[in-house]
C-alpha cells in the first residue's frame, strides 16, 4: 500500500513540475508573441474564467473522493458519478453563460469578449469530466490522468509555439489551444473510465443530489471565494491604468503564480504524514507551526533570488517590452514568503475539517485586496495591485496563526461541552 501510494505520489508531482515548466514557457510565448497589450487582454479574459470557472467545481473532489472510497462497489461508483457529472455539467453551463453575460454587460471591449468566450469553452470540458480524475484518485492511481494531462498539453504547447513562430500576433487565435487542450484532455478521459465503467444504466436519485450539495457547498463557496481573491487585482486594474500597465502586472503574477505552486506542491507531499497522521491535536500543531516557519523561510529565500534575477527573468521570458515588470516583480517576490507561510497554516483547517474558516478567511483576503487596490491603485497604479497582492496574503498568514493559536483539541472541546 505505501509503496503504491508513494509512486502515485511521485506521478503527480512529476507532472505538476512538468507543468509549471512548460506553462511558463507557453506564457512567454503568447507574452512575446502578443505584446504588452495583447497580453494584458489575454490575462483579463482569463481572469474572468478563472472564476467563472469556479461555478462549476459544485462538488468537488473534497466530497467525491471519499464517497468513492467509502463504496468499493464498480456499479455504486458508476451510480455516483454519474449523478456528480450532471451536477457540474449544469454548473459549467450556468458558469459558461454568466462569464458572456457578464463580460457583455460590463461593455468589454471585442478582443476581451471574443478570447473569453474561447477560453470559457474549458469550463463547459474540464469540470464535468474531472470526475474521472476523482476515480482515479479513490483508486489511488493517477497514472493515466498524468499521461492525459501531459498529451493535452503537448498540444497546446505545440500549438503555441507553431503559432509564435508562424508570426501570429492575433490574440484569439492563442486562445483556441487552451480550448483544444481542454477538449482532449476531456476525451481522454471520458475514453478512459468508459472502457471500466459497468454497463448499467444509473436511475436519478434526488437525495442523493441534494446530499452532494449540501456537502459541497461549503468547499464550493470557498474555491469561488479563492479564485476571486487571486484574480480580483486584474478586474480592478483594467478600468485604472492603461493596458501595457496591466499587460506588465499580468506577466509579474504569472512568475509569482508559478512560483508559489511550489509551496502546494512541498505542502501535499509533507501533510499527510507530518500534520494528518499525527496520534494528537498538539503534535499536529506544533508539527503546522514549525512545517509554516520553514516554509516562510524557502518562500523568503526564493523570492529574494527572483527580486535580485528580476531583470534577468523578464528579458529571457518576455524580452524588452516587458520592461515595467521588472520593478512589479521584485517587489511582490518579496511578498512571496507570505503565500508559503500561508498554505502551511491552511494544513491545519484541512486537518481539523473546517471548511467555514477556509471560506471565511477567503472572503476577507478578497475584501482586504479589493480594498487596498480601490486606494492604491489610483495613486500607484500598477504597484498599487502588488501592494494589494501583498495586504491579501499578509491578512492570510495572520487568520492561519489565529487558527492555530485559538484551536482548541476537538475531543477536549466536545467533552466540555
Amino acid at each position: 500500500m505505501r509503496r503504491q501510494i508513494a509512486r502515485n505520489v511521485v506521478w503527480l508531482l512529476g507532472e505538476r513540475a512538468l507543468q509549471i515548466t512548460v506553462s511558463i514557457a507557453i506564457v512567454a510565448l503568447i507574452a512575446r508573441g502578443v505584446g504588452p497589450e495583447g497580453f494584458a487582454h489575454f490575462q483579463y479574459a482569463q481572469s474572468l474564467v478563472l472564476i467563472a470557472a469556479s461555478i462549476g467545481l459544485i462538488c468537488g473532489g473534497e466530497v467525491v473522493v471519499p464517497r468513492l472510497v467509502a463504496i468499493p462497489s464498480a456499479e455504486a461508483q458508476y451510480h455516483l458519478m454519474a449523478h456528480v457529472f450532471g451536477l457540474r455539467l449544469v454548473a459549467a453551463i450556468a458558469g459558461y453563460f454568466i462569464l458572456v453575460a457578464a463580460t457583455v454587460l460590463t461593455e468589454q471591449d471585442a478582443t476581451t469578449l471574443h478570447v473569453a468566450a474561447i477560453l470559457g469553452l474549458s469550463i463547459l470540458l474540464r469540470e464535468p469530466f474531472g470526475v474521472v480524475t476523482a476515480w482515479m484518485q479513490a483508486q489511488t492511481d493517477n497514472r493515466a490522468g498524468v499521461a492525459f494531462s501531459l498529451s493535452a498539453l503537448a498540444l497546446k504547447a505545440a500549438l503555441i509555439a507553431m503559432l509564435y513562430f508562424s508570426a501570429v500576433h492575433v490574440v484569439h487565435e492563442y486562445a483556441w489551444a487552451f480550448a483544444l487542450e481542454s477538449a482532449l484532455l476531456s476525451t481522454l478521459l471520458a475514453w478512459h473510465y468508459a472502457r471500466r465503467r459497468p454497463r448499467i444504466r444509473p436511475t436519478p436519485d434526488r437525495e442523493l443530489l441534494a446530499s452532494l450539495v449540501r456537502d459541497g457547498s461549503v468547499f464550493w463557496v470557498s474555491m469561488m471565494l479563492l479564485f476571486s481573491a487571486r484574480r480580483i487585482d486584474q478586474l480592478l486594474l483594467k478600468p485604472r491604468v492603461p493596458l501595457t500597465d496591466l499587460g506588465a502586472y499580468a506577466a509579474c503574477m504569472q512568475v509569482l503564480d508559478n512560483y508559489v505552486l511550489l509551496a502546494t506542491i512541498i505542502a501535499s507531499s509533507v501533510a499527510p504524514l507530518a500534520i494528518y497522521a499525527q496520534p494528537t491535536f498538539a503534535q499536529a500543531r506544533r508539527n503546522v507551526l514549525r512545517f509554516a516557519g520553514g516554509m516562510a523561510a524557502i518562500g523568503m529565500t526564493g523570492g529574494i533570488f527572483i527580486a535580485l534575477s528580476a531583470p534577468w527573468i523578464v528579458h529571457l521570458l518576455y524580452g524588452g517590452r516587458f520592461e515595467a515588470t521588472v520593478s512589479l516583480l521584485r517587489h511582490g517576490a518579496l511578498g512571496s514568503g507570505l503565500v508559503f507561510a500561508d498554505v502551511a497554516l491552511s494544513l491545519l483547517a484541512i486537518h481539523l475539517r473546517k471548511p467555514g474558516w477556509l471560506a471565511a478567511k477567503s472572503l476577507l483576503v478578497l475584501v482586504t485586496t479589493a480594498t487596498i487596490d480601490l486606494i492604491t491603485i489610483p495613486k500607484f497604479g500598477a504597484e498599487g495591485a502588488v501592494i494589494g497582492y501583498i495586504a491579501g496574503n499578509a491578512i492570510a498568514v495572520a487568520s492561519g496563526i489565529g487558527l492555530v493559536m485559538l484551536s482548541r483539541d476537538p475531543e477536549t472541546a466536545e467533552r466540555e461541552e
